[in-house]
């Protein structure tokens, strides 16, 4: 979802001939690191973090930097270390909910995410063909609130990517728990009153 393309759907599977520079163990050895994995994996992690490796890795590949490795560890981040306190402190955060709408764009997503379910692939295309409908076009003026209320940062379609692994992540036995989805949307909301 590039915020230039204002008719936007999440991010599309990146192309077949774009591979991921990235395995599972590249992503497990960041977890470790960063002391969000210190137990031995379980299947279930495991095939989490092969989908990690993949999904964010594929979105790192797509706009090489020369600092994949640290891009693919922020990505990450935003998905192990949400405060939404601490987002809304930032003032790039505060301009983005100071627009007109932005109030309006979260209310509608938190009652969306609110009314349960997982936010896989399908849930959160449903959501943001919603908020289309109610607001117009997507572009900045609905994946600007969103992508901040969910990933913690406003950003491209690699964020996509990350809300796309938050609600599984919490699912998961992982050292330090994840919030969901769920849990990031009402401690958004709290911290925005």
């Amino acid at each position: 979802m590039n915020d230039s393309d204002v008719n936007a759907e999440p991010s599309p599977e990146p192309s077949s001939a774009i591979v991921s520079p990235f395995s599972a163990a590249d992503v497990e050895a960041i977890l470790r690191e960063e002391g969000w994995l210190s137990e031995p994996a379980t299947a279930e992690t495991e095939q989490w973090i092969r989908d990690a490796a993949e999904s964010l890795g594929l979105q790192v590949a797509l706009h090489p930097t020369g600092e994949e490795k640290t891009r693919l560890r922020e990505l990450l981040a935003l998905i192990f270390s949400y405060d939404a306190g601490k987002v809304l402190e930032l003032k790039d955060n505060q301009a983005v909910m100071a627009r007109e709408g932005a109030r309006d764009v979260i209310r509608e997503l938190a009652s969306r995410v609110l009314a349960g379910g997982e936010i896989d692939s399908e849930r959160l295309r449903e959501i943001i063909a919603e908020l289309k409908v109610i607001f117009g076009s997507g572009g900045r003026k609905i994946f600007y609130p969103l992508r901040l209320a969910l990933a913690g940062r406003t950003g491209e379609g690699e964020l996509d990517r990350v809300i796309l692994l938050i609600d599984r992540a919490a699912q998961l036995s992982f050292s330090i728990p994840v919030k969901s989805a769920r849990a990031r949307m009402l401690e958004f909301c709290a911290a925005l009153c």
